[in-house]
């Protein structure tokens, strides 16, 4: 059984087989999807930069704590902070209604001097709502 051009008489096939002709540019088009490089559509925002620290400060509306540690670091709702910011903290406290509590927690340990200086700040600021918290370290003295 030979296979014949489509009639069985013999005659030469004119009709060109296209098979390999579609797999070869199946293969060029695969190549060429391939080779082109990848288009990347990017929009461009400008993204605001980290400023470093914080222009506002950490006020609690309810209540900020202030305390003294051992080593005579004066801290604010636990960040470290110096006395002009703290009477600058103070005063905007003052501003909002209704004021916020303060807590002052001195360290048993801490230096009476730089607590001294702390209450000086408080009482300079006219804070009306405040109140001295840890008191219970201090009954083994």
């Amino acid at each position: 059984m030979a296979i014949s051009g489509g009639r069985d008489d013999g005659e030469p096939m004119g009709e060109m087989n296209t098979t390999p002709l579609i797999d070869v540019m199946l293969v060029l088009l695969i190549m060429f999807i391939i080779t082109i490089p990848i288009q990347t559509h990017a929009v461009k925002i400008d993204l605001p930069v980290d400023s470093g620290p914080q222009s506002t400060p950490p006020i609690d509306p309810v209540k900020n704590k202030v305390s003294v540690d051992t080593a005579g670091q004066i801290l604010w709702n636990g960040a470290p902070i110096d006395e002009a910011t703290l009477g600058l903290y103070l005063e905007r406290t003052l501003a909002m209604n209704p004021e916020p509590e303060l807590h002052v927690q001195p360290d048993a340990n801490a230096r009476y001097d730089v607590v001294d200086r702390v209450l000086a700040v408080i009482k300079k600021s006219k804070v009306t709502k405040m109140g001295f918290v840890g008191n219970e370290q201090y009954g083994n003295f």
